[in-house]
């Protein structure tokens, strides 16, 4: 090449200020979204056809008759607005109150751990991403000829008609693309001069593709928008993601370079309005999270790093929005510029940053049996669940787990802390039953074990749900072995059936199991009972007592014995997840992060025996509590890489807020280094002084734009709940 990746240097264009600003206005008020209609209109339509075929016909005829929108300046084609006023109708598609009334009748169980906040109900689809790359490289045509050659010849009744749902879903595309075609050609007519030769260029792009393979950049892109918005409006839920979006379409970028046709700029303008589109179809809700990874490696293990990669980021960093996130995977092979580069996206990149390590993150997904291969193409699904671009079911993050709350119940004999319920379905002694500590945290063990089967469970009754009453067609057909297995994703076809969920507070759990184990059990100065006692008063009358406990080592201060207990809880607790089979034969995953959950989790907790008070937000993944800062960050991220993350299947965030005039370009991009080199999986964190986030809490109206981290993704700080918003102002900061 050429170029210098790291010298890319490119300025928004007129074309796109204006662009962006109109797109602003459609977001903030989006025009009304017509699918619910047309989906039940064809539904009706359909009554006498069998099931499966119904559900087919009905989403692919709401899909072609879905609006056709042309907006002025525009260099690429197709808008759905997600987020528009929704007109109040069934969704004959619906999954999830037959998967709800499953549930309750053959696992009442799970109920009764949703209302006690041990675990969210389990079930959210989404967070995955697809092979699109398939449509840019055959055209949705020859995607159709291998399905239609395949329905020639089904293994059995299922494969028949899971082709044909997809033979259906794929003209649907080619129809609605259809429809862009006619409203340019009736445009073109009626243009001025100066606009005839921007709608001709787009007329002879649509006209070539979905349908047909791209040639150049612009119908790459093109292509991929499309195909994104006929997926997601067959899928439109959070998490689904572009993926690799430089990895699949710099080739086509490349030819153009090397042909002469267009520059750098040419590419800056293309992937600006990209990204502008992307954000406007779900701008008024941060917390979807669509994420593009860009960087890490190909298959083979060399850096895919390119300069699209580092277009993507210089154009994402310029934008005032939140999406996609733009995330950023290191390479197993060592790129110095492209790692400078990641420390300064999590200085200037206004708090939307989060580096991935392909060194640390790959193995870990080795371990549980996945070929090198596949676990190189990973991607987030949304924040951070790692899965493989275009290989797993859509069931890949599915609800969380309370730590530290099935802790409370263990220590407690079953009596919820805040609310005084108690389960009803197990009996638990409380831990002055208990002799030995090891005695109460194999039943702690136990209990959880119990707990996350429950969970799983849950999701095998909503994956076979799923495939019932949503079949999903589009996604089926760009997952790798659908195809070949004449299967839905969610019907046995995905390469992985996959399950991941988010054990959250493993610090807090731990720490609370250190203290009790050295005050009660080691060092006996205090009873079961009496710190059963202290905790039920939430420490009042208690202060020294809470201060003995608070000044017991912490997880993050490097003592091994307190790391040791961190480092025991997660393998324990990814050993469980591993144990499960989902019902196609994949595995349950461990997804560590916090969204926007560290105050809520928090809220439901009772004091807790390392000395924390009732209701405090939990920490964030698998960083220490801020008790355990106290060592500073090197310390902090030292005790973090201790732990046995290769274990971590879904990936481990971690989150440091960082002072900004302590974090200079050399130090985060050391300490960042660092953070890779010791073995961690996921940086993140904020470089905003908390002085500008009390002043946006006052006057949010001056302060739209100031962006933070929250827990896997980014969001408008002034958006936020108060309770979100304190909580990040609260977060411990480290400076020198």
């Amino acid at each position: 090449m050429a170029i210098s990746a790291a010298l890319i240097t490119t300025a928004q264009s007129p074309r796109i200020e204006r662009f962006a600003a109109a797109s602003r206005e459609r977001g903030l008020n989006q025009s009304p979204n017509e699918y619910p209609r047309l989906l039940m209109e064809a539904w009706e339509r359909h009554a006498d056809k069998p099931s499966r075929e119904r559900q087919a016909r009905a989403r692919a005829e709401a899909l072609e008759h879905m609006p056709v929108y042309l907006f002025p300046d525009e260099h690429l084609v197709g808008m759905i607005h997600h987020q528009g006023p929704t007109p109040v109708i069934e969704d004959p598609l619906d999954y999830y109150e037959p998967a709800e009334r499953r549930t309750a009748n053959e696992l009442p169980q799970n109920a009764e751990l949703v209302e006690l906040n041990v675990m969210s109900g389990g079930g959210a689809p989404g967070h995955v991403a697809w092979r699109w790359d398939w449509i840019l490289e055959r055209g949705v045509l020859g995607i159709l000829e291998e399905y239609r050659e395949a329905q020639k010849h089904p293994r059995d009744e299922t494969a028949a008609e899971f082709y044909q749902g997809v033979i259906l879903g794929l003209e649907a595309v080619l129809h609605w693309n259809a429809r862009h075609c006619a409203a340019l050609e009736e445009a073109l007519a009626a243009a001025p001069y100066e606009e005839q030769e921007r709608l001709a260029k787009l007329l002879e792009i649509c006209q070539r593709v979905p349908a047909h393979p791209a040639r150049t950049f612009h119908e790459a892109v093109q292509s991929y928008w499309f195909q994104h918005l006929c997926v997601m409006r067959e899928e439109p839920y959070g998490g689904n993601s572009p993926g690799r979006l430089d990895y699949f379409l710099w080739p086509y970028l490349e030819r153009d370079l090397a042909a002469g046709h267009g520059d750098m700029h040419y590419a800056r303008e293309l992937v600006d309005e990209l990204l502008i589109r992307i954000n406007e179809r779900v701008f008024v809700s941060d917390g979807h999270v669509e994420s593009a990874v860009i960087g890490g490696s190909h298959p083979d293990g060399t850096s895919s790093v390119n300069p699209l990669s580092y277009l993507l980021v210089e154009s994402f960093t310029a934008l005032d929005q939140t999406h996609p996130s733009i995330y950023l995977r290191i390479p197993e092979q060592e790129d110095l510029a492209f790692l400078e580069m990641a420390a300064g996206y999590l200085r200037t990149g206004n708090n939307r940053a989060q580096i991935l390590s392909d060194k640390n993150i790959v193995p870990a997904m080795c371990n549980y049996g996945m070929p090198i291969e596949d676990a190189r193409m990973y991607i987030c699904g949304g924040c951070m669940e790692i899965n493989p671009h275009g290989m797993n079911s859509d069931l890949l993050w599915t609800g969380t787990y309370n730590v530290p709350k099935a802790l409370e119940l263990c220590l407690t004999g079953g009596e919820c802390l805040r609310t005084g319920q108690r389960l009803q379905r197990v009996e638990l002694k409380p831990l002055s039953g208990y002799d030995r500590f090891e005695d109460f945290y194999a039943a702690f063990r136990t209990e959880m074990q119990r707990q996350l089967t429950t969970f799983f469970k849950r999701l095998d009754l909503v994956s076979e749900t799923m495939a019932e009453y949503r079949p999903a067609y589009l996604l089926s057909s760009l997952i790798l072995d659908c195809r070949e297995r004449g299967r839905e994703q969610q019907d046995g076809g995905a390469r992985y059936h996959d399950y991941g969920a988010t054990p959250m507070g493993i610090p807090n759990a731990a720490d609370a199991l250190y203290a009790l184990k050295r005050a009660v059990y080691d060092e006996h100065w205090l009873t079961a009972e009496e710190l059963l006692t202290a905790i039920r008063a939430d420490f009042k009358g208690y202060e020294s007592l809470r201060q003995r406990l608070r000044n017991l080592p912490k997880f993050g201060q490097q003592h091994p014995e307190a790391d040791a207990m961190a480092d025991r809880l997660l393998g324990d607790i990814c050993d469980i997840f591993a144990g499960y089979r989902t019902r196609w034969g994949g595995r349950a995953k461990a997804i560590i992060f916090t969204f926007v959950w560290a105050s809520s989790a928090g809220g439901h907790l009772g004091a807790t025996a390392d000395g924390q008070f009732a209701g405090k937000p939990i920490a964030h993944g698998l960083t220490p509590q801020a008790a355990g800062m106290s060592e500073g960050l090197t310390a902090a991220i030292g005790s973090h890489a201790s732990l046995c993350l290769g274990r971590v299947a879904g990936a481990a965030s971690s989150m440091w807020d960082l002072d900004p005039d302590w974090a200079n370009p050399e130090l985060v991009a050391s300490v960042l280094k660092s953070f890779v080199e010791m073995g961690g999986q996921i940086f993140q964190g904020n470089m905003t002084d908390v002085q500008d986030l009390i002043e946006a809490q006052e006057r949010p109206e001056d302060h739209f734009n100031l962006f933070v981290r929250v827990g896997g993704f980014s969001a408008r700080f002034v958006n936020l709940d108060p309770q979100v918003q304190n909580e990040i102002i609260g977060r411990y900061r480290h400076r020198g």
